[in-house]
């Protein structure tokens, strides 16, 4: 027998099903009449079509695949009560809750590197630290949680990196660290510095990580190297715009809508950018420096990252790209990190896409070093200014 008062909670579960599907519609609806939804819809499948038919290119007309082989991690050198021993790499992750930072934490672990897992929530690190340590219990893990999008949540944790690797007695050096963090955000949002979120941590994140953990990376006995996650979409990007004020965001925010397309392309561009410019500053300038820069495109992968975007336009983009043999799984997208994780150091500088070890070449604009210059420039001053506040805010 069924109660008046459930069929009143049921009527309301309904009617809440209902508002739910109608607000999804109606969001879906508005998406679909921007600027935005078209330039992904049109511009973004074009860019990954024209990455593969580089790829497809190159083998079947010039009988050419530029790739390169994997190589074993190489121990670290270490000395522990005065004895001499080696222990496994040290390779950092950020991102590595979900997606392709979980997929690479596991790829990496079986790989014989100590895999440093990075990202914003506590919970999520510890399920992927269990499932990993439920398929090899030899795994080497540690997780810390951090905020890339925030400058003093950067700064704690390099401070805790140093701590950890003191007390467990290890080498004072980092091996592979992998920028893989990042976002797609639909909506405007400011991080703590007044920063647009998805530039925040997508590149100017990226950006401090790395030049703190640079003394860690430079120190180390073994060939060091930095890995960049960028995107196919950063082909989209055509403007020359690199001062401060537009990689903050706030050059965007003078839109009457959230240009959420333009500034993923952008970000990814910068990264991309960045990654080409410490090639040249590291390991073309600097002869003494063994730190290799690689930038990495795992093209189109399904993962969470596109969850602000309407559920059922997701959904249906995924289906087609599926449909397409677009869309990859985060275990089989992840080849192309591993690729560079274990390439040879003097493939420094390449644009690794497609797995099998294979390269690319990036857009045109991204290999243009004045504009790399200025980047680094406004990029560094930003960087300065947020240890500034930093130094005086803690």
């Amino acid at each position: 027998m069924v109660y008046a008062p459930e069929r009143i909670f049921e009527k309301r579960v309904r009617e809440m099903k209902t508002n739910s599907r109608m607000q999804d519609c109606w969001e879906a609806l508005n998406f679909v009449f921007c600027v935005e939804f078209w330039r992904m819809a049109v511009f973004w499948p074009f860019a990954l079509v024209s990455s593969y038919w580089q790829l497809f290119s190159r083998a079947f007309f010039s009988g050419i695949s530029h790739s390169y082989p994997r190589c074993s991690p190489s121990p670290t050198p270490t000395s522990i009560s005065g004895t001499n021993t080696t222990t496994r790499p040290l390779c950092i992750i950020t991102g590595a809750t979900s997606g392709l930072g979980a997929a690479s934490a596991h790829a990496l672990s079986r790989e014989g590197f100590y895999v440093v897992l990075v990202g914003r929530s506590s919970h999520l690190l510890s399920k992927i630290v269990e499932e990993i340590k439920k398929q090899d219990a030899d795994a080497h893990l540690k997780a810390f949680q951090i905020d890339l999008s925030c400058f003093q949540s950067i700064i704690n944790f390099k401070n805790e990196l140093e701590q950890w690797l003191s007390d467990s007695n290890m080498h004072s050096s980092v091996q592979v660290l992998i920028n893989n963090a990042g976002i797609f955000a639909t909506s405007c949002r400011f991080t703590n510095e007044g920063y647009d979120q998805m530039m925040g941590t997508n590149y100017i994140g990226a950006f401090s990580l790395t030049n703190l953990l640079l003394p860690l990376l430079r120190s180390s006995p073994v060939p060091s190297r930095i890995i960049n996650v960028t995107s196919f979409t950063h082909q989209c990007v055509s403007g020359t715009r690199v001062d401060e004020e537009t990689l903050a965001g706030k050059y965007f925010s003078r839109s009457k809508q959230y240009p959420c397309a333009h500034i993923y392309e952008y970000s990814k561009f910068c990264l991309l950018l960045f990654s080409y410019e410490l090639h040249r500053q590291l390991y073309l300038k600097d002869g003494s420096c063994k730190v290799s820069i690689f930038a990495v495109d795992p093209g189109v992968v399904e993962t969470n990252i596109m969850r602000e975007v309407p559920s059922c336009l997701s959904q249906l983009a995924f289906m087609v790209l599926r449909l397409l043999g677009l869309l990859q799984s985060p275990e089989k997208g992840v080849e192309s990190i591993v690729d560079a994780t274990l390439a040879p150091p003097e493939s420094s500088g390449e644009y690794f896409f497609g797995g099998r070890g294979r390269t690319a070449k990036s857009s045109e604009l991204s290999y243009d070093r004045e504009l790399a210059r200025k980047l680094w420039t406004s990029s560094y001053n930003l960087f300065m200014k947020s240890q500034l506040v930093s130094k005086y805010t803690s």
